[in-house]
Order: C-alpha cells, then structure tokens, then sequence
C-alpha cells in the first residue's frame, strides 16, 4: 500500500465507486465483497451510498436509520455502521412519494417532482461531506451508486453516482449483470451516454452473475476494450446465496415466492435440509403492501427444516404453521389489502383455533384492537384485526431504538423504526415489548430471530402449537452465517477480480487519458 490509501495525519483515504447499468446489477454485493476483501489485507475500509431508496433499513447504536444494504456492507467492513454510510434515505409511501431521512432523522414527506425538483440538488454538499468525513477517517471508502449513472433525464440533480463521483473525483466502475443479457451494449451505452466529464471517471468495468466458460467471453471483453479504451476487471461467476439485504420493499407481489436465505446454505434440490425432528415447519408471510424489512425472516429460513413462503392469497395460509404479519411502510392500507383478499377472515379463524401468528412492526399493529392515524395515513380511527388487546396511536416523532431485553427464558436484541405508538392493555404474556394472547404474538422490535437462543425458544412454542413434530438444530448461529456469507463475498472479489487494478484506483485515483465515446450526453 503507497501512503495514498493511509489516512493516519488528516490525510485524505482512497475511494472507488461501484456504479451498475441497470437496478439490481449487482452493485451492493460488489461493494460489499470489496470492502471484505480489503479488510482482509488489514485496510481500514468503509462504504458508503450517498442516496438509498430501500423500506428496508436499519437503526445505527447512535439512533439513526440508514438502509440495511449499508449496514451489511459495514458488518462486510468490520467497521460500526453510522448515519455517515448513508446520509440519505428515501423511504417510499406510494409510487409518488417518499420520506425523506437525512443524517438518520426523518425530515419530511417529498413526492419524486418536488425531491427531483430541488430538494436533492441542495443535499450534494452534504453527502459530499460525509464522504470526506469517512475519507478522512479510514484507509478507503468504498461507495455505492443507486441504478444507473446514464439516467440523463436526472443527472443535472444527481448526488449518488456521476454528481458525487465529480465532486469527490473518485474513480468509477461499473457492474453488469450478464445473467439479464445485453451486458456488452449496457456497458457500451451506459459510458456513451455520459458527458465528456463523467466519462473521464469510469475506469472500467466488472461482469456480474456468469455461467459458463469464461474464455467464450473473453472475445467481446477486448472488442468492448477497443471500443471505450477501458478494461474489463473481473468477471464474477453466478452464484447462489451471495445476495445481501435487498432494497427492493415495493414488489407487486411475492406470491409463491420461497425465501431462501442468503446466509444459509443451499440445500440440494430435490433433497431435505437435514432435520432435528420427524416434520418440517411452514412459514407464511403475507406480502403486504409496501412491506418493509422482510429479511427479519431470514433468520427463519436459515433454520434446517423451516420452509419460508410469501403469500397473497387466503388459501395459501392453510398448511402453515406459523403466519408472519411482517412491517410495513402503510399500516392501514396493508390492513384494508388483508381484508379485501380475505386473508383477514383467515388469520381470525387460524387465531381461534389456537394455530401460531406473529406480528412484526406494522404486523403488529394491524393485529391490535384500534389505530388512531393522522399522521402516516391520515385515514383517522381504524378497527384493527382485534387478535390482541392494544391500542396505536400514530405520533409525528419516529422511534428509533436498538433495544434489548429477554423472553422466553433467553437473551434477545432488535431494533425499532416505527410512528406508531402501541399501548398494550392486555395479554397473557409480555413479548418484547408487545404481547401474546393465545398463539398470537406481537412486537415492534424487527431483528430480534437473529438471536439464536430465542429464535429456538420460539420455533419450539410455534411447533407445540401447530402440532408439528419439529426440533430446531441445537447449533444453528445466524452471525456465523452471515460472517460465512460475507467472507464468501470477498473471496469473490479476490479470486475472479483484477484485485491489482482495484487497488491501483483506490490508491491512485482516477486514471490519465481516458478516451471519449461519442455521443456523450445531450
């Protein structure tokens, strides 16, 4: 390592962005495998994402919310995550409008004319100070674009790719997903399409999600080398469960959707997981409306023998043994979606029948008796499912907290984002810091099946009531698999990616003489 990448006397840290052509090319999973690869070679390292639109998100120890992407690429790290990882967070309401969380704090509702409008534009030298923050900080950051830098109808109030790249003159690669095909005119269209000035910062680019033999590619990747005079870095083979928490909370629908978790290992097809006792355990997840955090149910899909499954339909409810009633971003339209879909009569009749519900957040509060909401949806007085004896009232503050206590005789930690107010008046059991009355249980704190002892305690509560004959693996821990997970990100990064190259932009910066490729943008 030359003295660019060393921070230590106030000197300025390394920096690379992970820009991709496409949504959901790969550019959090690259940044993250980046970021585990460099700590491994002992650089203080840190990621960074300037602008996140996720329903998916996560409270820092300091009490700010940031998106969960950040925080796994933080864990990738080995460094705390903090509101200066993601300064902004658009946490959509509708297809029209978000709220806007900057430094953590929520600051307002936008709809997309009025953030894209000039909102925005005035946040670029606020991101561009958390950045310098963390470059002055650490060895390198490692930073995440948001869909693609060639979204010419934006760029004029971009502060998440080309804007920030410009600002902080860093380095860009960009990340391809073969997988989707078109890769070698994605990357050919996505530098065409950029200015002369934006161009002269992307340096290269990075094959995402191959199959096959990679010397039949190896043809195009010099053909694309002389036609943008920029290299190829790294071709990155297709590989089950290396995603990370996903951003993508807005999915019309997940119906038939098996989750399989991305830290556990695949089981082949065709075959069981290796079972603790005679039957496996069926989880149903309801696919509400602008859900929000859903991989609180990885850590259920990383059990042996847990089947998880997200559902739409009523009638998909029926061999479960346990429904989730997962967080939302819209409690009261995720209750009125339940009760037009009858899953809402559904989820009555399995509670009277003594047949296992858990409510998470915005579950939650749907599963309670009455919501007073005048501030998420305005909607006023609303009957809840009546499952539980508690009353939500909605407040204008946010709670965000990192709480931790313990139930049913074990430890457990989690992390509350929610408006609102829950006052439990009730129930045969505290739970967290909701209730249980029968087999229907409910709480605010997402996060909290990450702990082991607990989620065995629990999975053995829903099996006595569902009748299952389920035993959970006594030695299942969910860090290890999510440290397992990371490493093997890493290792994707440094076997199949010019980790020289990477290294030379980090430390150097943005390469000399990088050529044009007409037409630029208009």
């Amino acid at each position: 390592m030359n003295g660019r990448l060393k921070a230590s006397g106030g000197a300025v840290g390394g920096g690379l962005l992970v820009a991709g052509t496409t949504s959901d090319a790969g550019k959090s999973v690259v940044t993250a495998g980046i970021c585990r690869w460099l700590v491994r070679q002992g650089v203080r390292v840190a990621p960074f994402k300037a602008q996140n639109m996720s329903l998916n998100s996560f409270v820092t120890r300091e009490g700010a919310e940031i998106g969960r992407a950040q925080a796994m690429q933080a864990a990738a790290a080995r460094v705390e995550p903090t509101a200066l990882m993601n300064p902004v967070l658009l946490k959509p309401g509708s297809d029209r409008s978000s709220q806007v969380v900057l430094l953590g704090k929520p600051v307002g509702e936008l709809s997309a004319r009025g953030y894209h409008a000039g909102r925005q534009e005035q946040l670029l030298g606020t991101v561009t100070d958390c950045l310098q923050e963390l470059r002055r900080t650490h060895d390198a950051v490692i930073c995440e674009g948001a869909g693609s830098p060639a979204e010419i109808n934006l760029r004029r109030t971009d502060i998440v790719n080309m804007g920030i790249a410009r600002a902080a003159r860093i380095p860009v690669v960009v990340v391809g997903d073969i997988d989707r095909g078109g890769v070698f005119a994605s990357f050919f269209g996505t530098t065409a399409l950029l200015s002369k000035e934006d161009q002269a910062l992307v340096a290269g680019y990075l094959v995402n999600k191959f199959r096959g033999d990679v010397t039949l590619l190896e043809p195009g990747l010099e053909m694309l080398r002389g036609l943008t005079g920029r290299r190829t870095l790294g071709v990155l083979p297709f590989a089950h469960g290396l995603g990370i928490d996903e951003e993508d909370g807005l999915r019309v629908s997940l119906r038939g959707a098996v989750r399989e978790s991305v830290v556990a290992p695949p089981a082949n097809a065709g075959r069981c997981p290796q079972l603790h006792g005679a039957d496996v355990l069926r989880v149903a997840v309801c696919a509400v409306p602008l859900m929000s955090n859903f991989t609180d149910v990885d850590a259920l899909a990383a059990e042996p023998g847990v089947v998880v499954r997200f559902v739409d339909r009523a009638e998909e409810l029926a061999d479960a043994d346990l429904v989730v009633l997962p967080g939302t971003r819209g409690t009261v339209r995720a209750l009125q979606w339940l009760r037009e879909r009858g899953l809402a009569d559904a989820i009555a009749r399995r509670a009277a029948e003594g047949r296992p519900v858990l409510g998470i957040c915005g579950g939650f509060q749907m599963l309670g008796a009455h919501i007073e909401d005048e501030v998420e949806s305005k909607a006023g007085a609303v009957e809840g499912l009546g499952l539980l004896p508690v009353r939500v009232r909605f407040a204008v503050e946010k709670t965000l907290a990192r709480p931790a206590g313990e139930a049913l005789g074990e430890p457990v930690e989690g992390y509350e984002i929610h408006h609102g107010v829950a006052e439990v008046t009730g129930g045969e059991e505290e739970f967290l810091d909701g209730c249980r009355v029968g087999s229907v249980w409910g709480t605010h704190w997402h996060g909290s099946l990450e702990s082991d002892g607990f989620r065995r305690a629990f999975l053995r509560r829903v099996a006595a009531d569902a009748g299952r004959a389920f035993v959970p693996a006594p030695d299942t821990s969910f860090a290890a698999l999510r440290e397992e997970q990371l490493d093997r990100l890493g290792d994707l990064i440094e076997e199949h990616a010019d980790t020289g190259a990477l290294l030379r932009l980090i430390e150097e910066g943005v390469p000399e003489g990088l050529p044009f490729v007409p037409p630029g943008a208009p």
